[in-house]
């Protein structure tokens, strides 16, 4: 089942966006190749704990989260990968590890790799292993308002 919350979201806003089902895939560079998506503008999330505190590093699905880089990005001690118990709770609404960039409406702060402002559209999980919604990239930045760093290798 699709994220409601997102779709009645970005509609609230005027956003255009296309949902895209596909077959159940899993890894974001998976999902990619089912929809028929470039990987480049294929984001996934990836839930990092930062001294604590939760947070969204959403990245291209040809990508990996630097650690280092974030924790230093951030000023925090400890940057680490957050545990599914740790964070499944927050998205009733998805299946884990199919969780939408939109950390504003989960309580979440998000940071966005640098690289995914090169293309002029944006793909994600719609909560669900089996849809994704493209949207432009604009428009997911003005709403999200991530903080753009470089954290990827």
């Amino acid at each position: 089942m699709p994220v409601r919350k997102l779709k009645e979201f970005l509609d609230a806003h005027g956003v255009k966006y296309v949902s895209i089902l596909h077959s159940p895939a899993y890894t974001a560079q998976e999902v990619a190749a089912s929809a028929h998506v470039p990987g480049r503008i294929m984001a996934k999330v990836v839930i990092v704990d930062l001294d604590g505190e939760l947070a969204m590093a959403v990245l291209p699905a040809t990508r990996r989260v630097v650690l280092q880089d974030l924790r230093e990005l951030t000023g925090c001690d400890r940057a680490r990968f957050a545990t599914e118990e740790a964070f499944q709770t927050r998205f009733p609404d998805c299946e884990i590890g199919a969780m939408p960039p939109f950390g504003n409406l989960y309580g979440m702060k998000v940071f966005a790799a640098e690289s995914l402002r090169q293309n002029p559209e944006i793909a994600f999980n719609a909560g669900s292993h089996t849809e994704i919604i493209k949207m432009a990239w604009s428009d997911f930045e003005r709403l999200v308002q991530p903080q753009m760093a470089s954290f990827t290798t």
